[in-house]
């Protein structure tokens, strides 16, 4: 019986039909397991076990698919292949790597962790500088690159308490790989044991890999492969995309999308969690006190990721080294971002961090 996952999101943006790499599904040594809905999903440290009377039946193709019920470039840290955590090394051999740029780190691609966590040691395997490579015009991460890893350590909960690593490959590096090229470096080169991909995703040199093509070539090579339903948007807002692969699945674009109306509520639900603006603190234009209130401003040339469009944000807290939340409102003007905090107290909204970080609730601009 071949397995399969939970749910997840298509990765890449528009332009993944031209270089693919993508991953689906079906190892044969594992049932098939049905998660909750990624909506009502609570975090928990041990799963509940299903056993195989009780297991839906999936559709057949080369893999068993469950049906969805629900929802900074990173830098390049070596010219080819390699990753770094707290400045160790981190290495994928033996683990079950999920692929994909991962800008957003929304619940799309939590899914895909979840599903690696439930057979081995899950990592994120992403690929960078792709916008370099393409030609596409520079923009700001969703996720602060210095966020990363406080976002993965979050997902432990569902991960089996198995907070994902992140393993980055240089993009030039594979673009012109054939599918069985890559699949021979996942298994010779990284060591892995087996991958995990949402239900469309592509791979090898100008997407010319599909699922049924990559099941083949990982059983050929040993490796297990899951392939997993989208989790769709349950708003399903109109998002204007030229991806031919749009079925209104989450994705980095339509959190983009979101963050460009001022729409926090639904940036929250795709992200399944606050977004978190990181301003670089030694550009803050100081801390003033004035009838009770403080204010602060930083120019946005201090932001290190992208900030929700222009206009007064009423519920927003900014997050203190001692993970203290401090209620504020936050005004985003055309060259500033503006904090506006009561009753701090003694605590510094600063103190000794080399950043600030500023969280969005449900109330958008």
């Amino acid at each position: 019986m071949l397995a399969a996952g939970a749910r997840v999101s298509h990765h890449l943006r528009e332009c993944d039909s031209q270089f693919g790499f993508g991953l689906t599904s079906g190892l044969t040594s594992f049932p098939v397991v049905l998660f909750p809905p990624i909506w009502s999903r609570k975090p928990t440290s041990n799963f509940p076990s299903i056993s195989r009377r009780s297991q839906p039946r999936g559709v057949s193709f080369f893999c068993s698919i469950i049906p969805s019920t629900s929802p900074g470039e990173i830098p390049v840290i070596s010219d080819s292949v390699g990753s770094r955590e707290d400045d160790r090394e981190v290495s994928v051999a033996g683990g079950i790597v999920a692929l994909g740029k991962f800008d957003a780190l929304h619940v799309g691609h939590r899914e895909l962790a979840i599903q690696a966590s439930t057979v081995g040691s899950p990592f994120l395997l992403s690929f960078v500088g792709i916008a370099e490579v393409l030609g596409w015009e520079p923009r700001p991460p969703i996720v602060a690159q210095c966020d990363r890893k406080r976002v993965l350590s979050s997902w432990a909960p569902y991960c089996r308490n198995s907070a994902p690593s992140e393993y980055q490959i240089q993009f030039s590096s594979v673009r012109y790989l054939t599918p069985r090229e890559f699949v021979e470096k996942l298994s010779k080169e990284l060591g892995v044991r087996g991958v995990v991909a949402g239900e469309s995703y592509r791979f090898g040199y100008k997407a010319a890999g599909d699922a049924a093509e990559l099941v083949k070539l990982c059983e050929e090579y040993g490796l297990g492969a899951y392939i997993i339903k989208s989790v769709m948007d349950r708003n399903q807002k109109v998002v204007n995309s030229t991806n031919s692969m749009e079925r209104g699945q989450v994705s980095s674009t339509r959190v983009r999308y979101a963050l460009s109306i001022g729409d926090m509520k639904y940036v929250s639900e795709l992200l399944g969690r606050r977004h978190r603006l990181i301003l670089m603190a030694k550009g803050l234009e100081g801390l003033s006190n004035s009838n009770s209130n403080s204010r602060l401003s930083a120019p946005k040339s201090c932001l290190l990721n992208l900030a929700p469009k222009e206009g007064l944000y009423n519920k927003c807290f900014v997050c203190t080294s001692d993970d203290d939340l401090i209620p504020c409102r936050v005004v985003i003007d055309s060259t500033h971002v503006h904090i506006e905090m009561d009753d701090i107290g003694t605590r510094h909204p600063v103190g000794t961090q080399n950043y600030l970080s500023v969280e969005f609730d449900h109330e958008g601009a």
